[in-house]
């Protein structure tokens, strides 16, 4: 938690749910890299489809996170959930 690095998006984290923009972007990207490689590989269309309907629901769920603290504050203030369940 006190890494200069990493701390403060793990405090957010756990503290309020915050996913920054930056990592949902990067997600995305390393999933998309991920699959190319994986049709590249492999050739085989319904693994692919498989793998990318579980990244597809994986991504959903992480980009209904707020991204700043900010966010998190508003939709608390406003009673609003903050990810899928609360």
């Amino acid at each position: 938690m006190n890494h200069k690095l990493f701390g403060p998006f793990l405090r957010n984290w756990s503290e309020k749910r915050v996913f920054p923009t930056y990592g949902k972007w990067a997600m995305v990207i390393t999933m998309d890299l991920s699959l190319i490689i994986l049709w590249f590989t492999t050739g085989n269309w319904k693994l692919v489809a498989g793998v990318g309907l579980g990244m597809l629901l994986c991504a959903v769920w992480a980009l209904r996170y707020p991204s700043t603290p900010e966010e998190y504050q508003r939709r608390k203030d406003a009673g609003e959930k903050i990810g899928w369940f609360k």
